[in-house]
């Protein structure tokens, strides 16, 4: 027989759980809440980390795989954190077959950091996506909200150079 969960310990700021607890009791017996929940989750916490899932669960009296499966369907919640400068390689056909593969390898030499991830300072982080829109200028790359395109491995240290300050 399964074990029921009826508390989860996380290393976690007592005042953010605060908050989030104080949400959680804002919309219970609502139907419909998870959602909301989950992004007032994400916007205390950055992100989804699976102790914030089971904190989520537990306290709404619902199966984790339940709000797992709502953070990985919605491509609005986030599993890992994000850096202050979140950078993202274009990796659909257009761009990969201009060589964005190579930029991701690039990317990942110059911050230090392998697959997806956050530096250790929480300046970057590093993810690869699908395509983006502007497959005229592949292979691309975005760092936030700005975008660069026709790229070269050669490129991406002076890229990385302007947010580093």
């Amino acid at each position: 027989m399964k074990k029921k969960l009826t508390s989860v310990e996380f290393t976690d700021n007592p005042q953010l759980r605060a908050r989030l607890d104080a949400v959680i009791e804002e919309h219970r017996g609502e139907g419909g809440a998870l959602m909301p929940v989950m992004q007032k989750a994400q916007e205390i916490y950055g992100y989804l980390p699976p102790e914030v899932q089971k904190h989520i669960a537990i306290k709404m009296g619902i199966p984790v795989s339940e709000v797992y499966g709502v953070a990985t369907f919605y491509s609005q919640f986030l599993l890992n954190p994000k850096g202050q400068h979140p950078v993202s390689v274009c990796l659909g056909t257009a761009c990969y077959v201009k060589g964005s593969g190579l930029l991701m390898e690039k990317l990942e030499e110059e911050l230090g950091i392998s697959g997806e991830g956050v530096t250790d300072d929480g300046k970057f982080s590093l993810e690869a996506t699908r395509c983006i829109g502007a497959c005229g200028l592949a292979p691309v790359l975005t760092v936030g909200e700005d975008v660069y395109g026709r790229l070269t491995p050669d490129d991406i240290h002076g890229i990385i150079a302007k947010y580093r300050d």
